[in-house]
């Protein structure tokens, strides 16, 4: 043990518990010095906490990484690609992701249903009215594989949705703010309108309910199967084949019933495609027709054109009775072909004549809507690898088109919720301006506390020089008293600041709005790399500063110290 440390302890303790004119000065320190850690701690807790879990959340909702058709700037409107995509086998591969999920989006309108309100009128007489509410919202559509440990972790109420490989799924969750909005509850059905050429109408069961406490996306997300929102999109082809309700010359008309792909489509009927949609018959015997339908922009071919997947479609055609009689089938008074329908959805019926009976089977395509997506999520790893990981698959895919000539964007989560991780980043800002402040409040007491511990102590400096001490000894001296206190002071500070960090961590006493604030509490995370870096860097900061006050030693002169009184 060196004579510094030696005789630091001992003049420390009697300025702690004897000297009327340094004690207060002392205590002053060792407070300014535990103020300023537990501020520092708080603010690193809540700034760190609050970054992570706004982060998680917003992630939860989508992923870290986006891969999307290029030219659309929201990833809730972006333009179909295809799901089996080359760069898949790829991307599965990377050790820096952790998984890679298809989903796909629709802007949808949700219906309360109707509920009867009772109020009184000023005569006294009770009444009641009928209220439903009307909610915009998005529809993000996943399947049996989507990773669901987000919102199973803030599910509230009800269960989540199950999805099979081989049938679609109507249950959807929605939001805790969403079910209070429109009045619904667990097991209800919901009423769900879309907008396209057509406004469409589906029904679906309400199973779960969620709460994250991100306001701003509780209140418009939904979750569902993906293949209705395929279906909705009108993505790829969806083709069937129909009987027109009139005859022409005497013949039945064969008409091609499309949807999807971008309205130019070309007809194969067996020969190769071609721009007729339809044609005349007087079916003879039995036969099936087969129609393939797709789309093109310039060439019926579709060389060298991003055209959809085609779709196929058959309809069968048996005969009863005299099949080269004439097709003089049954018509009502409008002049329209009269049809016994042998099964609910109609896909089966039959139109007679007088010497035969044709039966009709529809055979609808499957469409070719499942294979195309809204795009592809992509969580990594580690958070603080995400611009490295985004602008690695930007080099991997956008400069190199796909073989259905399609052009992708990467966007990274931090692009398409810009104004949110703007907004966090300013809080770092804030952090650095709150440590130094407290800092330097603590350099200020803990300097000015060195300087009175200095000043009582000039008779000692005196006798320590006239022994032989060198400036360098006598400062240490005194900088090994202001470490005990600075050390003193965060030893209270971190008893203090780390009880309120695990009060808030495990009761949530302080509560925010969750519209303003994005969560329904303050959250609190301390790691302990930031914990120690804190403590270190508070107690050699402090020292380093306090060199300088300690020069005033160096100017005191041995003879007139020792006569000072």
């Amino acid at each position: 043990m060196s004579f510094e440390y030696f005789i630091s302890k001992k003049v420390l303790k009697s300025e702690v518990q004897g000297k009327k004119v340094s004690r207060p000065i002392v205590r002053i320190s060792i407070i300014s010095i535990t103020l300023a850690v537990v501020v520092n701690l708080i603010t690193i807790a809540v700034v760190t906490g609050f970054q992570h879990e706004v982060r998680e959340k917003v992630s939860g909702f989508g992923s870290h990484i986006f891969i999307m058709s290029s030219g659309e700037n929201s990833i809730y409107e972006s333009e179909p690609i295809l799901k089996n995509q080359a760069f898949l086998s790829i991307l599965n591969k990377d050790p820096e992701l952790k998984n890679i999920q298809y989903i796909a989006y629709k802007p949808v309108l949700f219906q309360s249903n109707k509920k009867d309100r009772q109020f009184k009128l000023k005569s006294g007489k009770d009444t009641s009215y009928v209220q439903q509410e009307i909610q915009g919202s998005i529809l993000k559509g996943i399947d049996y594989t989507y990773d669901l440990s987000f919102f199973k972790q803030h599910l509230k109420t009800g269960r989540l949705p199950k999805f099979s490989k081989d049938s679609i799924s109507n249950e959807i969750i929605i939001s805790k703010r969403i079910a209070q909005d429109l009045n619904l509850e667990i097991g209800e059905e919901v009423k769900a309108f879309f907008v396209k050429n057509q406004p469409v109408k589906r029904i679906f069961k309400l199973v779960g309910i969620y709460e994250t406490g991100l306001e701003e996306f509780d209140k418009k997300m939904a979750i569902g199967d993906i293949r209705i929102v395929q279906e909705l999109n009108d993505w790829g082809i969806k083709a069937s084949i129909i009987i027109a309700d009139t005859l022409s010359n005497g013949e039945l008309i064969v008409k091609a019933d499309v949807s999807g792909g971008n309205g130019n489509y070309r007809y194969d009927w067996g020969k190769g495609y071609e721009q007729y949609s339809g044609f005349t018959i007087c079916p003879t015997k039995d036969t099936i027709i087969r129609l393939i339908i797709s789309d093109y922009w310039m060439k019926i071919s579709g060389e060298n054109e991003q055209t959809s997947i085609p779709d196929t479609a058959y309809l069968k055609i048996k005969i009863k009775g005299t099949g080269f009689s004439a097709c003089d089938f049954k018509m009502n008074n409008d002049r329209e072909l009269i049809r016994t329908y042998l099964n609910d959805i109609g896909s089966k019926y039959s139109l007679s004549a007088m010497n035969k009976t044709l039966l009709f089977e529809q055979i609808i395509g499957n469409g070719s809507s499942s294979n195309y997506v809204g795009g592809f999520e992509v969580s990594v790893k580690d958070w603080n690898k995400l611009p490295e990981t985004v602008n690695r698959l930007k080099k991997q895919l956008e400069l190199i088109p796909t073989k259905n000539n399609e052009s992708l964007s990467v966007k990274s989560i931090i692009d398409t919720q810009s104004d949110i991780f703007v907004w966090l980043g300013f809080l770092d800002l804030n952090v650095v301006i709150i440590l130094t402040l407290m800092i330097l409040i603590g350099i200020i007491n803990m300097g000015s506390a060195l300087l009175v511990l200095i000043l009582v102590r000039t008779n000692f400096i005196g006798i320590m020089k006239s022994m032989g001490a060198s400036n360098w000894s006598i400062r240490k001296i005194f900088l090994i008293q202001a470490a005990f206190l600075i050390i003193r002071g965060m030893f209270y500070g971190n008893l203090i600041g780390l009880s309120l960090c695990a009060l808030q961590y495990f009761f949530g006493i302080i509560t925010l709005n969750p519209e303003v604030y994005y969560l329904s509490q303050v959250p609190v995370e301390l790691t302990f790399f930031s914990w120690a870096l804190l403590n270190i860097g508070t107690l050699i900061v402090c020292l380093s500063a306090l060199i300088i006050p300690s020069v005033v030693i160096t100017r005191i002169n041995p003879v007139k110290a020792i006569r000072f009184n």
